[in-house]
């Protein structure tokens, strides 16, 4: 009885797959479905357009008014119970990728990143590229290890090398059947998967696609609740070249306040060291300290610390030389406004996978909503002002 019951529970495996068969049995709740169909969207940088979509519609329920830049960032409009302060939300829809630089006549594909990459993760890895006539799949080629010599197997292979195989047997049948061109954008193909635990979460650009899941999470638990400010939700672009979408985007808000929805770079894995990275999968939210692009503002950053202390929620500090963020251009604009960054805790950053805690992001839609519920008028100028004039 016991090998016929093992029999069946292997045929189910082989079936399903192990990710389903241990991961996904169970329904996805609401929150979990928006961050499947966020992070499965291809959006590289400058090619937003498919993650721009489900943006507006998760958001146009939940604001008065919904527009955009002239690069493409989405801003939603979300009014409190006064006409106090405007508050912005910023999170970015890019996701690292590629362009077609050349197709060859065997009709291989070459590229060029769009964003920060590392030679280690790109061999043998699945990709979409975003056609004229649609998606279309292509591998990174790796050569076999049984005809390379043992310089050729401790080499690095670099950038310029990767090559795409998208089964065309010619640069015609390449571009004409497949419908690709230079300039097409190429981006990451990797499924969301719960992982067994349930409460680890796998899939690729989470950078940024959960912080547009905390914004809108906030954003309809916030339907029922008041809040003395202006939220102005934005869903920025072109984040991984230079924060494009938020300098434009920010230019058009005039926010009083910005808080930004990000990743966290987590340390808590083999090779990864506290001294460079400080988070860690499952002890709360994270506050950045100080990154390559911002200094965030002191009192806000105290400010925040207190409200998470006032609702018991833990949260995580982070120091990093190598990271910047769309809160750098809310804190330059005009005269200058007080930011932070805000994050989840996720592993294995600008890869194919990355993997997050759901505890995490709670504490963080937490912290978020209670953030705004307290920035107030008379809040929001007390952190605006400087002690030495008066």
């Amino acid at each position: 009885m016991r090998v016929r019951f093992m029999g069946w529970v292997w045929m189910i495996y082989l079936g399903l797959g192990t990710s389903n068969l241990l991961g996904q049995i169970k329904t996805l709740d609401p929150t979990a479905t928006l961050m499947k169909e966020l992070t499965e969207a291809y959006g590289p940088t400058g090619s937003e357009e498919p993650v721009g979509r489900i943006v507006t519609k998760y958001l146009r329920p939940l604001v008065s008014e919904i527009k955009t830049d002239g690069l493409g960032s989405i801003i939603g409009t979300k009014k409190g119970n006064t006409d106090g302060p405007k508050i912005m939300l910023a999170a970015h829809m890019d996701e690292v990728g590629f362009i077609v630089k050349t197709i060859t006549s065997e009709g291989y594909l070459f590229m060029n990143p769009v964003g920060g990459w590392r030679n280690q993760v790109l061999l043998a890895q699945r990709w979409v590229i975003m056609t004229r006539k649609g998606p279309v799949v292509g591998i990174s080629g790796a050569k076999a290890p049984h005809v390379m010599s043992q310089e050729e197997r401790d080499r690095m292979v670099t950038i310029k090398d990767v090559f795409l195989d998208v089964g065309a047997r010619n640069r015609e049948e390449a571009m004409e059947t497949l419908g690709i061109q230079p300039g097409d954008p190429v981006a990451p193909d990797s499924p969301f998967q719960v992982m067994a635990n349930g409460e680890y979460y796998m899939a690729k650009a989470w950078d940024d696609r959960i912080g547009l899941v905390m914004m809108i999470e906030a954003l309809k638990r916030l339907q029922k609740e008041s809040h003395p400010n202006t939220i102005l939700a934005v869903a920025t672009v072109q984040e991984e070249v230079g924060l494009r979408g938020a300098h434009t985007s920010t230019a058009i808000v005039e926010p009083d306040i910005g808080i930004c929805l990000e990743v966290g770079v987590a340390s808590d894995y083999p090779g990864a060291d506290p001294k460079e990275a400080q988070e860690a999968l499952g002890k709360g939210p994270g506050i950045f300290l100080l990154d390559s692009s911002m200094i965030p503002s002191r009192k806000l950053r105290d400010f925040v610390v207190e409200v998470a202390r006032r609702n018991n929620i833990p949260v995580q500090y982070e120091v990093l030389t190598g990271y910047g963020e769309d809160g750098a251009e809310m804190q330059r604009y005009h005269g200058g406004r007080p930011a932070i960054n805000l994050a989840v805790p996720t592993r294995y950053l600008h890869s194919h996978i990355g993997v997050l805690s759901r505890k995490d992001f709670d504490r963080a839609v937490d912290l978020l909503v209670a953030l705004v519920r307290a920035l107030d008028q008379k809040t929001v100028e007390q952190i605006r002002s400087f002690g030495y004039i008066r």
